[in-house]
């Protein structure tokens, strides 16, 4: 496994010999198992990279090698702790709430999903923990970069590679 390197306290994203800047979430990080939903803190730990979302017309999929697909009208992620969807992928309208993947900002025009809280979710312990495009501005728990960055980092990541969050 080829690793991301995330130093949160630094703001510092590594992989190889590439480094950027990274933002994170707008409290900081915190220990996985100190993780809640909505705390908006980035959770320590090393996650696997699950796959990749790209949003239809904002990028070009060329040269990725991760899983992929687009993202659809309809696509959300659950973020209720009383959904049996907890922390996974679902299709909107729906009867829990559930954070939409088209935005009308560009933070989601890529998310590489990372395997935080999700080989069987503990609902309460986070969810959505995307690797995606920045904003400019903290995040709600998740790891973001320049789409400049993320368009020279996509291409380099392969099956069984992972993100390590350290303080």
């Amino acid at each position: 496994m080829t690793l991301i390197r995330v130093e949160s306290g630094a703001g510092r994203l590594t992989f190889g010999d590439i480094a950027m800047a990274c933002t994170i979430g707008r409290n900081g990080a915190c220990a996985a198992a100190d993780k809640r939903e909505g705390d908006g803190c980035t959770p320590l730990g090393t996650w696997p990279i699950r796959g990749v979302l790209l949003r239809p017309g904002r990028v070009d999929s060329t040269g990725i090698i991760l899983p992929w697909r687009w993202i659809r009208a309809h696509d959300g992620w659950s973020d209720d702790i009383a959904d049996p969807a907890y922390n996974r992928p679902v299709r909107l309208p729906r009867a829990y709430s559930a954070e939409s993947l088209i935005r009308t900002d560009d933070a989601y025009d890529v998310i590489v999903v990372l395997g935080h809280n999700d080989a069987q979710p503990v609902p309460g312990m986070g969810s959505a923990i995307f690797f995606h495009l920045s904003e400019g501005r903290p995040t709600a728990g998740c790891i973001a970069i320049d789409r400049d960055d993320m368009l020279q980092l996509l291409p380099l990541l392969a099956p069984g590679d992972g993100m390590e969050i350290t303080a």
